[in-house]
Parts: structure tokens; C-alpha cells; sequence
């Protein structure tokens, strides 16, 4: 039986079913899902999804939550953002 990822990549164990539209939005998020990202306590390249929204770094065997398909999610940036700043405010 021969592979049918040349093309398509990891969304060929869908073959034709489901759509191009729907297969290209699993693409996207299957490739996210399966990235290393960048661990932001060591620095390394080193965590990866073990389970939905569980994220382990395999350096410093540091596991956290995080969002489903990304390490972070742009809500999760935006808080740690206006944290960030409110306490820089606080120490002025």
C-alpha cells in the first residue's frame, strides 16, 4: 500500500474524505501541534504537547498548560503583557 503524503503531508491519512478546505485548516493545526517550541524556562527547543493544552519540556522535565494547538495563546501573551507592565508600574 503506498503512502499518500507526498503532496499533502501530515493530512494524508484523511485521503480524500472531509473536504479541501477542512484538510487544509488540520494541516495547519497538526503541523502547530507537533512543532517543538521554545521552553521559557531553559531557553531550549525542547517542549512538546504530551496530551490537549499539556505541554512538556523534555531539557528541564518541566510540564505546563498551555493552549490546545500552540504553546501560547495570544490571550495568555496579552495578559502576561498588561502583568508585566502593571508591575512596572507598581515599582516606580
Amino acid at each position: 500500500m503506498a503512502k499518500c503524503t507526498k503532496k499533502v503531508g501530515i493530512i494524508g491519512k484523511y485521503r480524500t474524505h472531509y473536504g479541501a478546505s477542512l484538510r487544509k485548516m488540520v494541516k495547519k493545526m497538526e503541523i502547530s501541534q507537533h512543532a517543538k517550541y521554545t521552553c521559557s524556562f531553559c531557553g531550549r527547543t525542547q517542549m512538546q504537547s504530551r496530551a490537549l493544552g499539556i505541554w512538556h519540556c523534555g531539557s528541564r522535565m518541566k510540564t505546563v498548560a498551555g493552549g490546545a494547538w500552540t504553546y501560547t495563546t495570544t490571550s495568555a501573551v496579552t495578559v502576561t503583557s498588561a502583568i508585566r507592565r502593571l508591575k512596572e508600574l507598581k515599582g516606580q
